[in-house]
């Protein structure tokens, strides 16, 4: 029996889904990719932007504030008062007036040396240690090419400005003014402002003043540490906190030159960039459950009616040749539709035709099988009555004769009742309560007469169950006889013993009869066609109706006819009814080999 094998698979209405969704997904990963780069570039372009910006605030700031020390030292060099206390060449009477002029003054550095660049007296706003302050100055007044002062750990712009006694091309060098101020926080704020960066003032790995908390400062070790190249941008973290810097050295020294830092944070990018990821993220959810809506609605449009037309091919295919399908749905489905219509009615024609031609090509094998047949018996009749014509035969021969000419009537006799049985097949049964034991008792008594039963011992095996059934006694005694005989025929080929075994079992359903014989099997190359009409290979008589009449009997029965094994030695056919059976009425359809194992 065929059995139709539904390989699961992914439905037209599912994939379109799943395609959409795909693409969406595809296409919100990539515009988030795309935009976040962009986004990057374009926050890096302009914190570099603000970054060069402040730089640039820093260097007019610095600028302006160098030129207004120039004018106010200037000033103060030309001050009377001040070129006559430096004549008194005296440290105390310098120490005390210079005080006045510092406050007087209101800058953050002032500082008075003599003609030999020696400092006399310095003042400083937070100088806590006056005399490391003098000898910084020292240096600074020694290289006037500076302009920047680090000591005690402050940071100063200042200027250095001799005093002359009369005018400076023909009078006499009293000594140096020195007036700075302080580059402090404020400062620095106000160069960071413009660009909202934050800035430091780095001499060599250390911070000296910076416009971070001073709980911050400690985190600026990887920025100092680092060899960023003058004027370039690179990125930093700072606690946990990113930067994008950028620095300018402002002076020349190898052991501690003076470096500026600006540094502008990542996190309003990152925040910014954050956003605009759930933005873009939310978009997609509702687009992607919009184009969900509209594509659950597209695919009921396109894919009910392929829907439809595949439920008709699947009931053209379980035989339904009615089934409606469907008048609607797209232009192509409504062509596929018109399609498989004409095909559907080309197959019926076809099939008819199959059909027919199927039947003349049975009757054409059955009436050649038993053409030849009746020509065997009619043969053997007709030369034994001649034979029997001759008054001198004695009465032995006359007694194999008449032997001889009993079995080509008997033979002919089966021939003809198998020939009326399997013309009869699919119509009505004619049910009555019997006993399968009974009727394989009389089929083993029928074919131990048969002549291809001699020399074969059949041997019956009873259960104890209930073998009583609904059966057409005559058409069942039938099957098993065929089956009996065809394994006597098969015991026969046997070299020791010959053996047919019977055994009847029962369910609450079915009654089984099984057929065992010890010939040497079933041959391979019919094995698939067995069952068919007139298949007797090997067999130099009959009609070869023998198994398909027990597989039709059977199947009418509610049963069927199986080989359950065939191999040297032992060959087992099992027949099995339903204990009620429900008549099937023949579609003209052949029967199919029942092989289960081999």
């Amino acid at each position: 029996m065929s059995t139709e094998n539904h390989t699961p698979g992914i439905r037209t209405r599912a994939l379109l889904l799943i395609s959409l969704v795909l693409i969406m997904a595809g296409t919100t990963a990539s515009s988030l990719f795309i935009i976040r780069n962009r986004l990057r570039q374009q926050v890096r372009a302009n914190l570099k932007t603000d970054l060069g910006r402040s730089v640039e605030t820093f260097q007019d700031l610095d600028a302006g504030r160098l030129v207004a020390l120039e004018d106010e030292g200037a000033l103060l060099a030309a001050l009377p008062s001040l070129k006559a206390l430096m004549t008194t060449n005296d440290l105390r009477t310098i120490t005390d007036d210079a005080a006045d002029f510092w406050k007087t003054s209101g800058d953050d550095l002032l500082a008075l040396s003599d003609s030999n660049q020696k400092v006399q007296v310095a003042y400083a706003k937070g100088a806590e240690h006056v005399d490391i302050l003098k000898r910084d100055l020292q240096a600074a007044v020694a290289n006037p090419s500076q302009h920047y002062l680090l000591s005690n750990g402050r940071l100063f712009e200042y200027s250095v400005r001799p005093l002359y006694f009369g005018r400076q091309e023909d009078g006499t060098l009293l000594g140096y003014v020195i007036i700075g101020y302080a580059i402090d926080r404020g400062f620095l704020q106000e160069v960071g402002r413009g660009a909202g960066a934050e800035v430091a003032f780095f001499a060599g790995n250390t911070v000296v003043v910076s416009t971070l908390a001073n709980d911050r400062q400690l985190d600026l070790g990887q920025i100092a540490g680092s060899q960023q190249q003058n004027g370039t941008a690179s990125i930093a973290t700072v606690g946990q906190e990113r930067y994008l810097t950028a620095s300018k050295n402002l002076t020349s020294d190898a052991g501690s030159p003076l470096r500026l830092v600006v540094m502008k944070s990542f996190d309003a990018a990152d925040r910014a960039e954050m956003e605009i990821d759930r933005l873009v993220m939310w978009v997609s959810i509702l687009a992607i459950a919009a184009g969900a809506a509209l594509m659950l609605l597209l695919a009921r449009v396109l894919t009910r009616p392929l829907e439809q037309l595949a439920a008709g091919v699947r009931a053209f295919g379980e035989g339904d040749r009615e089934y409606s399908l469907p008048a609607g749905g797209t232009q192509e489905v409504r062509y596929l539709n018109r399609v498989f219509a004409q095909m559907r009615d080309e197959i019926q024609k076809t099939q008819h035709a199959l059909l027919e031609s199927e039947r003349l090509a049975t009757i054409g094998r059955m009436a050649s099988s038993v053409s030849h047949d009746l020509r065997h018996y009619f043969a053997a009749i007709y030369a034994n009555a001649e034979f029997l014509a001759s008054p001198v035969l004695p009465a032995n021969q006359r007694a194999e004769l008449y032997k001889e000419i009993r079995l080509a009537i008997d033979g002919t006799t089966d021939m003809l009742d198998s020939l009326l049985i399997f013309s009869r097949t699919g119509s009505s049964l004619h049910l009555v309560s019997a006993d399968m034991n009974l009727l394989v008792e009389r089929a083993i008594v029928l074919v131990n007469a048969h002549p291809d039963a001699e020399g074969v011992k059949v041997f019956l095996e009873k259960g104890d169950a209930d073998t009583t059934g609904a059966m057409d006694t005559k058409q069942v005694e039938r099957a098993v006889y065929n089956l009996l005989l065809n394994a006597c025929q098969s015991a026969r080929k046997h070299s020791g013993p010959r053996i047919v075994k019977v055994s009847v079992s029962a369910e609450s359903q079915a009654i089984s009869v099984a057929i065992t014989d010890n010939g040497p099997g079933v041959a391979e190359e019919i094995r698939e066609t067995m069952f068919d009409p007139f298949v007797s290979q090997g067999k130099h008589k009959g009609t070869g109706l023998g198994l398909t009449l027990a597989w039709s009997v059977a199947r009418e029965h509610g049963g069927d006819v199986k080989l359950i094994s065939s191999r040297e030695g032992e060959t087992i056919f099992r027949l099995t009814v339903a204990r009620v059976p429900i008549a099937s009425v023949g579609n003209g359809s052949l029967p199919r080999n029942k092989v289960l194992t081999s």
